[in-house]
């Protein structure tokens, strides 16, 4: 194991550790919920952009309607949280699926284009449908109870609800990537023409790619509302899907932490600043974004795993 590995494997086991103390440190539980939502719709979103070299511009439509269905389910139909949840993720999957197949018939600004306006037709649905409350969106949604028996009223057990589902998705994606599926979408992303003239059904893994993206983006948006207790029109709309870009660039894409990262910026940025500078927010957000793409091209993350990887062969030449 090299120095950068370990350096890799310490990260995480010491971010873990801070997960897991995090209500003993004096942090605002539903502050680092929020936040985990956001990093896993983030890292659902890397796994297609950074991983498969698709761009989306329509995530947006799996986390919102995922966090429509939740809600209702939850409000108006009584489910448990577990049984809303996983509705949600797997509504989100079919919407993918329903996207990737006509998405995935186009490359490069032709594919994000098609997402886009996908996502917009769901985006009006969304606005129209009886159940979701229009401009007022779902309110009021209640946690209820774990498998009805756990309650997750508290938000300390909904907290280490969240830290669970979070850390298993992310060892997920992180054995999606390293499986022998995941090195053939990083082929396909860096030369798709070989990938085809080596013999893979290039479509097929773009759309299981897709699929696996959306279902992982809607688990994001139920678990959101479920801890936030509400699902608005914001959810769904295209600004949500510029803010996960700019969550997965600003982090590094193609990175594993680099979207947890970029997702803890751009929350912890609109929760500090939302009171004292009300929409400039968004505007300040930008200026940082600019600063950072011309400061660190990989993103913070990328860029300092670059720099590690220059001093590992730095040390390697003069031993060799």
């Amino acid at each position: 194991m090299n120095n950068s590995n370990k350096i890799t494997r310490i990260t995480y086991l010491v971010m873990l550790g801070l997960l897991l103390l995090a209500p003993l440190l004096g942090l605002y539980p539903v502050f680092v919920m929020k936040l985990l939502c956001f990093a896993l719709f983030a890292c659902a979103f890397n796994l297609l952009l950074g991983f498969t070299g698709l761009l989306s511009f329509g995530h947006a439509a799996f986390f919102g309607s995922a966090a429509y269905i939740t809600g209702w389910l939850i409000k108006a139909q009584g489910w448990t949280p577990e049984l809303g949840i996983l509705a949600g993720t797997v509504v989100a999957a079919l919407i993918g699926l329903v996207v990737g197949l006509v998405a995935i018939r186009r490359q490069g600004i032709y594919f994000a284009m098609i997402t886009l306006a996908l996502a917009q037709m769901v985006f009006f649905v969304c606005l129209q449908a009886p159940f979701t409350g229009g401009e007022d969106g779902l309110q009021g949604v209640p946690r209820g109870s774990l498998f009805g028996l756990f309650s997750l009223r508290s938000d300390t057990a909904m907290y280490y609800f969240v830290v669970a589902i979070f850390v298993l998705c992310f060892l997920f994606i992180a054995r999606i990537v390293s499986s022998p599926f995941g090195q053939v979408l990083k082929m396909i992303r860096e030369n798709e023409a070989r990938a085809i003239s080596l013999g893979y059904q290039v479509n097929r893994y773009k759309l299981l790619a897709f699929v696996l993206s959306a279902a992982l983006a809607g688990l994001a948006g139920s678990l959101k509302t479920v801890v936030m207790g509400f699902a608005t029109l914001s959810d769904v709309h295209w600004s949500m899907s510029g803010e996960v870009i700019l969550m997965t660039l600003l982090g590094g894409v193609g990175t594993f932490f680099g979207p947890v990262f970029g997702a803890g910026i751009v929350i912890s940025l609109q929760n500090l600043l939302a009171d004292k500078v009300g929409s400039w927010v968004t505007v300040i957000i930008g200026v940082i974004f600019v600063l950072c793409v011309l400061a660190f091209r990989k993103g913070v993350v990328g860029e300092l795993q670059a720099y590690l990887e220059r001093r590992r062969r730095t040390a390697v030449k003069p031993d060799a």
